[in-house]
C-alpha cells in the first residue's frame, strides 16, 4: 500500500461519445419476464404486484420499460397470461413508450385513484375488483415489489413488512389473508441473485451511454470550473441533455456547505473553497469532490497536506479497491480494505464502500462488513468510497464499472463493438497513465474512471501512480 504516487499534469483521454441506444427488445424484456416466473414459481407464487412510482420505477420499468410520470402504477403478473398494468389518467398515453405494451404483450386498464388529486375518478373498477379478476383469491400467494426488502435485523417476521403503499397491500391481504401477502423486492434487489443484478449486454451498453454522458459534462464542468460565478452558473456546464436523472444534480460550494445532498443554490463558486458536485442519468452517476484551488497555496492553513495526507492515501485505496474485484471476491474484503487502510477517525467511510447500480442510482451492495455474497459476473458496481474530513473536506472517484466474465465480454465485443472497445480504452488509460492494476473482468463505463483532480482550478493535474 506505499506506492509512490504523484499529481500528473495530463490532458484526459478523448474517448468519445455515446449513441443512444434503442428501446430493448421483445426477446429482452420477455426473458426478464420469464426468469421472474421462474423464481416465482421456486416461492410459489402465484402473482407478483409491482408498485412504481416517479422515483421508485426501476423495477416496474425492468419488467415493462415502462417507467410512471406523474403518477403511480402497479402490473399484476401471474405466471402464465400477459401481464395487466393499472396507470392513471395522464400515463394512458404513456404507455406507448413500452415495446411490450406496443406489440400487445401487456394489457392495461385506468385505475383512476393513481392520478393526481381532483381529476376525475368516474371511470374505474375498485381495486378489489381488479385483482379479483386476475385470479387472486383465498388461494392465492402474492409477492409485492416495490423498492425495498427487509431482514430479520429489522422485523422478526420480515417478511410480512411491505413498504408499497397501504392501500394496496389492504386491498391484497383481505383477499388472500395476513400471510399470504408477502415482501418480494428481493427477487429484484438481493445483491446474490436479484434479478436485475446480473446485467445482459444490452443493459451493459445502456448504462455506458449513460456514464458517457455524465462523464463527459463532468469533464466540461471541471475545465470551465472558475470562480466569481454562482453554482447555477457552473451547473450549465454540465450540459445536461434532458435525458432522465435518477438522482438531484448536486453541488456544495460556499453557500451549502452545511446541507449534505444539496443542489445548487444560488452560491458563489470561490477560490479556497472546498466543492463537490455529482450529475447521474439513468444508470449512472458520476461525481468529484477537490478544493476551489490551483494548489495547495490556494487551501486553508488546517488543509496543508492534503495531497500527501489525505487523497494519496484515498488514491492507493482505490486502487487496491480495482486489484480485488474479481469475481468470487467476497464483499467483507472492501470493507477490511477501508477500515484497515482508511481509518474512520480520520476518513470517515460511513457507507458501503461501493455498491450495485442500475436504472436507479443504488440497487442494493454487496459490500458490507462480514458480507460473504461475492462479486459475480455481470455485476455493475458504482465506484463510491465516500470519505470526509474536518479539515481536508473529501476527495472522490465515482464512476460505473461492470464486471464482465470471458462469455460476457464476448458477447459485448459481438453486440456492441463500439462499446467493447471503449471500455478497453479506459483500461488502457487506467494502466498506461495512472498505474492501476486492473483484473481482466473489469469494463469501465465512465469516460473518467480513475480519474481523481483534487484542485479543480488546475483539472489537468490529477492523481498517478510514479512508474
Amino acid at each position: 500500500m506505499d506506492r509512490e504516487v504523484f499529481l500528473k499534469e495530463i490532458d484526459w483521454p478523448e474517448i468519445g461519445t455515446a449513441t443512444p441506444l434503442p428501446e430493448p427488445s421483445i426477446e429482452e424484456i420477455e426473458s426478464r419476464i420469464c426468469r421472474c416466473r421462474r423464481m416465482m414459481r421456486e416461492r410459489n407464487l402465484t402473482h407478483l404486484v409491482v408498485y412504481g412510482d416517479r422515483e421508485h420505477f426501476a423495477n416496474l420499468m425492468y419488467l415493462t420499460h415502462f417507467d410512471p410520470r406523474f403518477e403511480e402504477a402497479i402490473l399484476i403478473l401471474n405466471q402464465s397470461e400477459t401481464p395487466l398494468i393499472l396507470v392513471g389518467n395522464e400515463c394512458v398515453g404513456h404507455l406507448t413508450v413500452s415495446p411490450l405494451y406496443n406489440a400487445e404483450k401487456l394489457r392495461y386498464e385506468r385505475y383512476q385513484p393513481l392520478s393526481l388529486l381532483g381529476q376525475p375518478r368516474n371511470d374505474s373498477r375498485p381495486l378489489d375488483a381488479i385483482f379479483k379478476s386476475e385470479g387472486i383469491d383465498r388461494n392465492s400467494q402474492i409477492g409485492c415489489i416495490g423498492w425495498k426488502y427487509f431482514t430479520d435485523k429489522e422485523f422478526v417476521d420480515y417478511h410480512l413488512r411491505i413498504e408499497i403503499p397501504a392501500y394496496i397491500t389492504d386491498t391484497l391481504r383481505a383477499i388472500c389473508g395476513h400471510t399470504n401477502v408477502v415482501n418480494a423486492s428481493d427477487i429484484f434487489m438481493s445483491p446474490s441473485y436479484g434479478l436485475r443484478v446480473k446485467c445482459s449486454p444490452y443493459e451493459i451498453a445502456v448504462f455506458e451511454f449513460a456514464n458517457v454522458m455524465a462523464s463527459e459534462g463532468m469533464k466540461n464542468l471541471l475545465k470551465n470550473l472558475r470562480t466569481g460565478i454562482t453554482d447555477f452558473e457552473l451547473i450549465k456546464e454540465y450540459q445536461y441533455t434532458g435525458y432522465p436523472l435518477n438522482c438531484h444534480i448536486g453541488i456544495k460550494s460556499s453557500g451549502n456547505q452545511h446541507i449534505g445532498l444539496s443542489g445548487p443554490v444560488g452560491a458563489e463558486i470561490r477560490r479556497g473553497d472546498p466543492c463537490s458536485t455529482n450529475i447521474g442519468y439513468w444508470g449512472s452517476n458520476i461525481c468529484r469532490a477537490g478544493w476551489v484551488a490551483e494548489s495547495e497555496d490556494d487551501l486553508p492553513e488546517k488543509a496543508k497536506g492534503y495531497i500527501d495526507n489525505y487523497v494519496a492515501a484515498y488514491f492507493r485505496v482505490c486502487a487496491k479497491w480495482f486489484e480485488n474485484m474479481k469475481i468470487g471476491t467476497k464483499g467483507k474484503v472492501f470493507r477490511e480494505l477501508i477500515d484497515k487502510y482508511l481509518p474512520f477517525d480520520k476518513f470517515a467511510v460511513f457507507l458501503n464502500p461501493g455498491h450495485l447500480i442500475h436504472m436507479d442510482e443504488w440497487l442494493s451492495s454487496p459490500i458490507y462488513a462480514g458480507s460473504e455474497e461475492k462479486i459475480q459476473s455481470g455485476m455493475y458496481m458504482q465506484v463510491d468510497i465516500i470519505v470526509r474530513s474536518p479539515n481536508y473536506f473529501s476527495t472522490r472517484m465515482e464512476d460505473g464499472i461492470v464486471i464482465a466474465d470471458n462469455a460476457l465480454r464476448s458477447q459485448l465485443r459481438e453486440l456492441y463493438p463500439n462499446v467493447y472497445k471503449r471500455c478497453i480504452i479506459r483500461r488502457e488509460f487506467m494502466i498506461q497513465q495512472l498505474g492501476f492494476t486492473l483484473p481482466e473482468e473489469v469494463l469501465p463505463l465512465s469516460n473518467t474512471t480513475g480519474i481523481i483532480a483534487p484542485f479543480f482550478l488546475d483539472y489537468k493535474k490529477i492523481m498517478s501512480f510514479k512508474p
